[in-house]
């Protein structure tokens, strides 16, 4: 089922789950019985999500996915480095997956982080990686900060389409599969109150 899919049917498939999730009628899920079949028979998802950190966004859950359909990476500000570029290269070329969706959120914590220039340990290079965005949003949004909500809507959604066009880019095995139409990279964010997926650019 995995192969004869194309990147839009899978697309489409992720949309029409997001929207059974908003209306409360998401798929009711054998969990134990889809980990036994996984486990003896192997994966094969159709896509690949690079979602945030924050515990409000459950891939599986808001894509109303059951085990085994979806690989997910996270880390905090949805950004791509060489770790999980490998990992999407592994997800797409050895393992078929034919979507990569990069979802961001609103209210993202992260983003505030990196409007705000915050100083934490580790997570000081961290934030490092949203800043691309953050300069992108103040060209449309001179003099706006973190505590302006639709400055810090606009610095995800650059984020989420630089990281679109960053994975293609420094990926020339993902590139490939864009080019030859065997994979789609696209991006969306997820609106915390509502649970709505919206979509960039597709």
């Amino acid at each position: 089922m995995q192969q004869a899919m194309q990147p839009a049917a899978v697309l489409a498939d992720l949309k029409a789950g997001n929207e059974r999730f908003v209306r409360g009628q998401s798929t009711p899920q054998n969990w134990l019985s889809q980990a036994a079949s996984t486990a003896r028979d192997g994966q094969y998802p159709k896509a690949i999500v690079l979602s945030c950190l924050d515990s409000r966004v459950p891939p599986e859950v808001v894509f109303d996915q059951a085990i085994g359909d979806i690989f997910v990476g996270r880390v905090a500000g949805n950004f791509e480095n060489v770790d999980l570029l490998g990992s999407m290269e592994f997800g797409t070329k050895l393992a078929g997956s034919r979507l990569i969706v990069v979802l961001g959120h609103n209210a993202c914590g992260a983003v505030k982080g990196a409007i705000a220039d915050a100083k934490l340990g580790n997570l000081t290079a961290t934030l490092d990686n949203i800043k691309p965005a953050v300069a992108a949003a103040h060209t449309a949004m001179p003099g706006a900060g973190k505590d302006d909500p639709a400055f810090v809507q606009r610095v995800a959604e650059e984020n989420v389409r630089i990281t679109v066009a960053d994975i293609q880019k420094r990926s020339p095995t993902i590139q490939e599969l864009v080019a030859k139409g065997e994979l789609m990279v696209v991006g969306a964010w997820y609106d915390l109150a509502t649970g709505k997926v919206h979509w960039l650019d597709s």
